[in-house]
């Protein structure tokens, strides 16, 4: 089964330094026949202006992955992390039993624009815990780069570990290439189109779309390249 969402119904939040489009139920968009798929809770496409960012706010029991679309994010958190990191790049946040953090664009004149996923842990009350990894941007061209993975999964070899059975993939397509993605019978999927526009199993999906996938094997096709993002996941 496959659904499409179109990106230009999405909850909106524009605060002048920041605009968000909400996949799920957050903030200002409250919707209550929207608020998850599978453990996925919130997926938020957010761009910041330069020289803004997101004050510092706690967290818990909530396991955050943000990978970069554009421009560069500095996190810090009371755990003592502190880092920047650019296009391509993710990192991973356990909030457990407790984090604060901040997310900034340190940039003077370019914006940021990156992506808050949010995925409802295995259980409550661990450890908060925090990692990055600089993946190059090349090592997804026209193939599926893991980018997170569960801790228990030892077949698929992603550096970012979580506390969920959820895969996180992400691709960049070149011009007339296809891609295909498995989803077994007891699965589901969620594929965000992050730049340029793919057809997948004859549904064409533009910049910020996004599609929800459950038990079906897909094709990723694109005539003119597209970056995707994918986060596989279990059937509740």
């Amino acid at each position: 089964m496959l659904k499409y969402i179109d990106h230009q119904k999405m909850g909106r939040g524009k605060h002048g330094w920041l605009d968000s489009h909400f996949h799920f139920s957050f903030a200002e968009y409250h919707n209550l026949a929207n608020m998850h798929f599978g453990v996925l809770r919130v997926l938020n496409d957010d761009i910041v202006q330069p020289s803004k960012g997101f004050d510092t706010h706690p967290h818990a029991d909530m396991e955050i992955v943000s990978y970069v679309v554009e421009g560069q994010l500095t996190h810090k958190d009371s755990m003592g992390n502190a880092n920047t990191l650019t296009r391509g790049q993710s990192q991973y946040m356990s909030a457990g039993t407790g984090v604060f953090h901040s997310e900034y664009n340190n940039q003077q004149d370019k914006e940021l624009r990156f992506i808050q996923i949010w995925i409802i842990p295995d259980k409550k009350g661990y450890q908060p815990n925090y990692g990055d990894y600089a993946f190059k941007i090349e090592d997804r061209y026209n193939k599926w780069l893991p980018i997170a993975t569960s801790f228990n999964n030892k077949a698929t070899a992603a550096p970012i570990k979580i506390h969920q059975d959820v895969n996180i993939y992400a691709t960049i397509l070149s011009n007339n290439k296809r891609l295909n993605f498995h989803v077994d019978k007891k699965r589901q999927a969620y594929l965000v189109c992050l730049e340029g526009e793919a057809d997948i199993n004859n549904i064409h999906l533009s910049t910020r779309d996004a599609l929800e996938i459950v038990a079906e094997d897909i094709v990723v096709s694109t005539k003119l390249g597209a970056h995707i993002l994918v986060i596989e996941m279990k059937i509740l």
